[in-house]
């Protein structure tokens, strides 16, 4: 027996004086209404309602237990009301600056099919372990290396096309880029190797490759890094750009690059090449204090979220 549903028929009748009032009040039929009191009355063990009286007069039990009804009928009632307001709260989400807008709408969206309401946060690494530690969110997308990561997002050399350039080669600056070809390029992009950035006599121009700040990790940072001094490259000709439109703004106005992900490089108007030298790589896992909470982002939502970070495009 659902003893809420049975106590709150019983006092609806009771307030009424009418099973037949009673049940309307309730939306159900009056036979359903007789059968939910008949079997409180067994599970009570005592009649709650004087079978004699035309109308639905109380017995001195079911005097009694009117108000206990009540409030047992009210609880549930507040019970399901704080239920649904914390399924309301939402789940706060820290992810890389690096995610595309609509790439993290879809998330949302995928979410709040499934009675899940996020608050996407977009920060750095630094920033993102900051608010976990603070508990200033439930969950975070953590920058980890690839080999303990459970989405992997290859980088590679990111520039803007330009009209007569080879690519690998120098470029006039200044010139007004034409838009990117369709992506995914329906073959693989050819390797760059770093040597082609090593001045020379001919060209004597620093060409850099900017690190973002998503990417300033020792995994990243440093790999490109050793790479670049196999590659004869000079210290700054590797250097952390202090954000991405700092690194994006200087490939534009020169022939330098932007490390980046095949997928934001599209989505930024360049065009991609990995590292023949260097297979750099973001890596990625969810973490959180609740462990709930981690395994809906990474079950539930886990194809979108690959998609945003752009592991889904390796």
């Amino acid at each position: 027996m659902d003893l809420v549903s049975a106590c709150r028929i019983f006092t609806s009748v009771a307030e009424r004086g009418s099973f037949t009032l009673g049940a309307a009040a309730e939306g159900i039929p009056q036979s359903v209404a007789s059968r939910r009191v008949a079997a409180l009355e067994k599970h009570f063990r005592q009649p709650l309602f004087d079978r004699t009286a035309r109308r639905a007069v109380l017995t001195v039990f079911g005097q009694d237990m009117l108000a206990p009804a009540k409030r047992l009928v009210q609880y549930a009632e507040a019970l399901e009301h704080h239920a649904a307001e914390a399924k309301l709260r939402p789940l706060t989400l820290a992810v890389p600056e690096t995610c595309g807008v609509r790439d993290l709408a879809l998330l949302d969206a995928a979410a709040r099919e499934v009675d899940v309401a996020l608050d996407i946060r977009c920060a750095g690494p630094e920033q993102r372990a900051a608010w976990m530690r603070d508990k200033a969110v439930r969950a975070a997308v953590q920058a980890v290396p690839p080999t303990e990561a459970v989405w992997v997002v290859p980088l590679g050399l990111a520039r803007p096309p330009a009209p007569g350039r080879h690519e690998g080669s120098p470029g006039s600056q200044g010139s007004v880029s034409p838009p990117p070809p369709p992506w995914p390029s329906p073959s693989p992009p050819r390797p760059m190797r770093l040597e082609s950035l090593r001045p020379s006599r001919t060209e004597p121009a620093l060409r850099r490759v900017w690190i973002q700040p998503e990417d300033d990790v020792p995994y990243v940072r440093d790999v490109l890094q050793r790479a670049g001094h196999r590659a004869a490259l000079l210290p700054a000709q590797i250097s952390v750009a202090a954000s991405l439109v700092t690194a994006v703004g200087a490939a534009l106005r020169t022939d330098d690059f932007v490390l980046a992900s095949a997928g934001q490089a599209h989505e930024l108007g360049l065009l991609w090449r990995p590292i023949a030298e260097a297979p750099v790589a973001r890596g990625y896992s969810v973490v959180s204090d609740i462990g709930e909470d981690a395994l809906l982002v990474q079950t539930l939502l886990g194809a979108l979220l690959a998609r945003a970070l752009g592991a889904a495009d390796a």
